[in-house]
């Protein structure tokens, strides 16, 4: 188990489109080592999700874990910790709401991003299991961000108005201005 570094926004790996694993790739020494990994920098980074590409990995696998209910992002339904593999995205209502993301590859900058707020995501895990769940709200919202670096997608990305991407040391500034 190791605390990886987390590529920044400019590397190629980011930039890439994941490869998908294989059977005997999920089952593997490799793959149990890489999601150890990916705990262990998650957990140091204070993260709530990360894919596999942030730290130079370049595979459909992502780890998402929300424990805390007070938040930057103010009070949320936990998540246990869950590990999505070749997970595939269906939007099921096009209903959309923004928020202000962030990125460990992009640390100190946020964006307001919108996105759909129901999901039906289809994933493995690493027991090879079949899943189908529904996520709604932010729960959709985290899954779509940390999928979208599996397709080579930043969530900068995603700001349609450049002036709604500013510096976290700002936020108190534009959220409170009129």
């Amino acid at each position: 188990m190791t605390i990886r570094e987390i590529i920044r926004m400019g590397h190629p790996t980011l930039r890439q489109v994941a490869l998908p694993l294989s059977t005997d790739e999920i089952q593997s020494e490799t793959t149990e080592r890489l999601v150890e990994d990916m705990i262990d920098t998650l957990k140091s980074s204070g993260g709530i999700g990360i894919a596999a590409p942030q730290i130079n990995e370049s595979v459909r696998l992502a780890i998402i874990e929300i424990t805390q209910t007070g938040s930057r992002y103010g009070e949320l339904e936990p998540l246990p910790l869950t590990v999505f593999v070749n997970p595939v995205i269906t939007v099921l209502e096009e209903t959309m709401a923004g928020s202000w993301e962030g990125c460990l590859s992009i640390p100190g900058l946020r964006g307001w991003v919108e996105r759909s707020q129901k999901i039906l995501v289809e994933y493995l895990d690493l027991e090879l299991n079949n899943h189908k769940r529904v996520f709604s709200d932010f729960h959709a919202t985290v899954c779509q961000h940390e999928f979208d670096h599996l397709d080579g997608h930043l969530y900068v990305d995603h700001v349609q108005d450049m002036r709604n991407l500013v510096f976290e040391s700002e936020m108190t500034h534009l959220l409170h201005s009129d």
